[in-house]
């Protein structure tokens, strides 16, 4: 939804200008063209999380408890929101509190620390905590509260799936096709003898097989691979095709189903659902390449020679049958067969063997091979957590990775060679400071001494493959690898071409998930214009007018997506930890902060262990080395550390889960105490203080929301104080609020 510009006259004096981020804790950052400004939560001026805003920096000469505090909390210059120029939201999603005569929405989202207002009287249907989206009518200054009406009732607390409604709702993600695009959608045909009439080549006796996860239900790409023969005595050749859905013939640019799957421009994987970029009767149906079915594709055919470097490409549009369907988990089977007279094992094994060339090679150019695990919580048909399933690369996920890679590739080189416009995957280098800003973690390891501290900071690819496959196979190779990946720049889309630093190509596009990724889709339909003859000057025109902003959306929905799915991925893993309570579990350190330490589980569950909750010490946050250092016994806690842990709080709602630190040998604590998560904590006092409603009464001229009390002061909203473990409230918290034993 576009931004709303606020009405506040423009001023004589030039502040600077930024989208403020505000965190969890009530403060924000702006990044503007004069720097970036902390902004403390008492000076927010009833800013939003993503509202563009004009800042008015402090005053330099403040004094020496001031400055002393402000070191403590950011190194960056404090300032003050002095206006809102645009607002990023028009409704908000949050817990309606009944309280009369007001109904007051309690935001579900945390960084947004203002109450909206509406009357009683419009909803007196409304049940108390109930999920409601509110539209704003006015937004929260020093002398009024943020009022608005109710539009929407989403749920209550009962529904199971209601947590990832709201995340749903937070990311304004669309769950509906418009009638139009259902109804094109459920017309298609696959139409194989059209198909052939218009020009597409008949692959049907071609042996093609796919490869995917064990719960997919869209199939768009496939594979097929074949020795080249009538070479005499040269090498051998093998021909690779991989064969792409054809949804450009289905998805015409400006149809109902192009619109709708513009805007969203990605399908979005949540943890207990997927939002289909198109209609389920294209991604699961006519476009999906479903064995013994015939399909439409664009195939990209790759002749390899037996170092695995490409020597030839054609693409064109073809006709295909799938042979098979496999999980990955029967593929590596297959590889791992010492037999191989079954055709499909043969092909599988072949694919296998040319993928690991294809890591070579592009390793010796300076690709980087991060050693990820992807983690996936199991649910019922309830959407109860059963457990979280770890998933490790493998070589069959290797083989698809590469052909999917080199196709890609292949088809941004022809775009390329051709002249032709189109929409790439770039990937910048990281920048000096964010690489070196690892090195004291990276220093602790002996290992580290045999790279070039220089090179490394230089972003030098191959000194960042050192660090890699040194920590690759030890127990701190997957906090190394994350660290690194976490310190790399975003990959986008732009319709310039430019380097992906990632992978190591000079060119390089993304053409192998058009139902899942729109970007994919505009390049099919670029290829097939230019294979046809019309890329005329017209064509062209078109192209250089909508692929900037094509590119742009589809970089900011994909980030959004990848923050959803984030969000409901630790929903879970919190709601799973919810039966967890009172365990014990080894972990690793994952990060470390002035307030205490984060902790990642093997099953990939991370938790928040506070610092104030740590007895033995007080500890202080050393920010150059990034670690926890007790003042009094110098104990240190540094990342990559393995530690044991107790769960003592696990809360979905809040997605936290809270840890305490034990040793492996600690006796059973059994009911003596009780820990809340502390996110509980909060989410609990911001829901109970607006029945207390202090400071708000309604206007006795309009009925509407006033402030009481004088103007200058958030008077009716009341945060709670999040201590810090640098602070002196923090020093005497630890070994405070703890109930005895008896």
């Amino acid at each position: 939804m576009g931004r709303s510009r606020s009405n506040t006259r423009g001023t004589a004096h030039s502040y600077p200008r930024g989208i403020i981020e505000v965190t969890r804790a009530g403060y924000g950052f702006v990044k503007t063209a004069e720097g970036e400004f902390f902004v403390p939560a008492g000076k927010m001026n009833g800013a939003f999380d993503g509202d563009l805003v004009e800042v008015s920096p402090a005053r330099q000469e403040r004094s020496r408890k001031a400055l002393a505090r402000a070191a403590r909390s950011t190194k960056k210059r404090e300032a003050r929101v002095k206006r809102v120029i645009e607002r990023a939201h028009a409704d908000i999603i949050g817990r309606f509190e009944r309280a009369e005569p007001f109904g007051v929405v309690v935001p579900e989202d945390p960084r947004i620390a203002y109450d909206i207002f509406t009357m009683l009287a419009d909803n007196p249907d409304i049940p108390d905590g109930a999920i409601v989206r509110v539209a704003l009518h006015t937004y929260p200054s020093n002398k009024e509260a943020a009022t608005g009406s109710v539009v929407e009732v989403l749920g209550d607390d009962d529904d199971e799936r209601l947590p990832i409604d709201l995340v749903i709702a937070r990311h304004k993600l669309e769950t509906a096709f418009s009638p139009a695009s259902i109804e094109q959608a459920d017309a298609a045909l696959v139409d194989a003898q059209a198909a052939l009439d218009a020009g597409y080549r008949d692959l049907r006796e071609r042996f093609v097989f796919t490869i995917d996860p064990d719960d997919a239900r869209d199939f768009d790409d496939a594979v097929s691979i074949e020795p080249l023969d009538g070479h005499g005595a040269q090498r051998v050749l093998w021909r690779v095709g991989v064969h792409i859905a054809d949804v450009a013939h289905y998805v015409p640019w400006g149809s109902s189903v192009d619109l709708d799957a513009r805007r969203r421009a990605t399908s979005v994987y949540l943890a207990d659902r997927v939002i289909p970029m198109l209609p389920e009767a294209l991604s699961n149906d006519v476009c999906s390449l479903k064995p013994n079915e015939d399909r439409r594709s664009m195939t990209v055919d790759m002749v390899f020679d037996e170092t695995g470097r490409v020597r030839d490409v054609d693409i064109y549009p073809a006709l295909i049958r799938s042979n098979a369907r496999l999980t990955y988990e029967q593929a590596q089977e297959l590889i791992e067969l010492h037999d191989e007279s079954g055709e499909l094992a043969r092909r599988v094994k072949r694919l296998s063997a040319l993928a690991q060339k294809r890591m070579v090679l592009r390793a010796a150019s300076g690709g980087l091979d991060f050693d990820t695990v992807e983690a996936k919580v199991k649910l019922d048909d309830a959407g109860v957590p059963l457990g979280i399933a770890l998933r490790k690369r493998t070589d069959a996920t290797q083989l698809i990775e590469e052909a999917m890679i080199a196709a890609n590739e292949a088809v941004a080189r022809y775009l390329r060679d051709k002249g032709l416009p189109g929409v790439f995957r770039i990937h910048e280098k990281p920048s000096r400071d964010s690489l070196k800003a690892l090195l004291p973690v990276l220093q602790e390891f002996p290992w580290f001494s045999r790279v070039s501290e220089p090179l490394f900071i230089a972003g030098n690819p191959h000194e960042v493959q050192k660090v890699l496959a040194a920590a690759a196979g030890r127990p701190e190779g997957t906090l190394v690898s994350t660290l690194v990946l976490r310190s790399m720049k975003r990959a986008v889309y732009s319709p310039q071409l430019a380097m992906h630093y990632g992978l190591a190509s000079e060119a390089y596009a993304h053409f192998t998930s058009p139902i899942r990724r729109y970007p994919d889709l505009q390049i099919h339909r670029i290829i097939k214009d230019h294979l046809r003859g019309r890329m005329n000057e017209a064509k062209a025109r078109h192209y250089s007018e909508i692929l900037d902003e094509v590119a742009k959306h589809s970089s900011e929905t994909e980030r959004r997506a990848e923050e959803a799915e984030r969000e409901t991925d630790k929903l879970k893993k919190a709601q799973y930890m919810e039966n967890h309570l009172g365990e014990r579990f080894e972990g690793v350190i994952s990060g470390v902060t002035a307030w205490g330490l984060f902790v990642e589980l093997e099953n990939s569950c991370e938790g928040m262990i506070r610092a104030a909750s740590m007895e033995d010490d007080f500890y202080v946050y050393d920010e150059n080395n990034m670690k926890l250092v007790g003042e009094r016994y110098h104990k240190e806690y540094n990342l990559g550390q393995k530690v044991w842990i107790k769960v003592v709080g696990a809360d979905r709602l809040t997605k936290a889960i809270d840890f305490k630190i034990i040793g492996p040998d600690a006796e059973d604590d059994g009911d003596d105490f009780v820990e809340y998560s502390e996110a509980r904590k909060a989410a609990e006092f911001r829901a109970s203080k607006v029945r207390k409603l202090m400071d708000v009464e309604p206007d006795p001229r309009t009925g509407k929301p006033k402030l009481k009390k004088p103007a200058g002061r958030k008077v009716y909203k009341v945060h709670k104080y999040k201590k810090s473990a640098t602070s002196k409230a923090a020093r005497s918290s630890q070994g405070k609020g703890r109930k005895k034993k008896r």
